[in-house]
C-alpha cells in the first residue's frame, strides 16, 4: 500500500498534500519554500519517503483556454528534478480561488499566511486526481 502526494508549485512556495492509504482522502501536509529548487526537491523526496509515496501529482497551471504558458513550463521543469517517483500532471486552473473560498468557509484567516492557500490548493489538486481515478 502506498500514498499519493500532490504539489502546488508556485514561484515562492510549494503546497503539499498527501492521500490516505485507501486513496480516497486528501489531507494537507505542509508548505515549503520553493527556492532553492534542489533544497525543495530534497525536502519533497524526504516527505515522500517518510510517507510511503509512490506517485506525485503536480498541479499544472494552464491558461484559461487550456494552453501552456510560462508557469506551466516552470512547473514541468521543477517536476523533472524529482526522481524515483511517478510524476502525474493535473490541471490546476482556478484552484487558488477555490482554495481561498474553502478557507473562508472554514473561517481560516489566510491573509497573513499565504502558505495555507498553497496547502489547500494541493488538497484540491489531489482530490481532483483521486476522483478521476475512481
Amino acid at each position: 500500500m502506498y500514498k499519493v502526494m500532490a504539489l502546488d508549485v508556485g514561484t515562492k512556495r510549494i503546497g503539499i498534500a498527501l492521500s490516505d492509504y485507501l486513496l480516497m482522502l486528501a489531507n494537507g501536509h505542509s508548505y515549503i519554500p520553493r527556492q532553492p529548487d534542489d533544497k525543495a526537491v530534497e525536502t519533497i523526496c524526504r516527505i515522500a519517503k517518510e510517507n510511503n509515496v509512490e506517485k506525485i501529482v503536480v498541479g499544472l497551471p494552464l491558461n484559461m483556454d487550456g494552453t501552456k504558458g510560462f508557469q506551466a513550463d516552470d512547473c514541468r521543469d521543477f517536476a523533472s528534478k524529482i526522481h524515483g517517483y511517478e510524476i502525474i500532471f493535473e490541471d490546476e486552473r482556478l484552484t487558488s480561488n477555490e482554495a481561498e473560498e474553502n478557507l473562508r468557509n472554514k473561517k481560516i484567516d489566510f491573509r497573513k499566511d499565504k502558505g495555507l492557500v498553497d496547502i489547500e490548493s494541493a488538497c484540491i489538486i489531489l482530490e481532483q486526481y483521486l476522483a478521476r481515478k475512481k
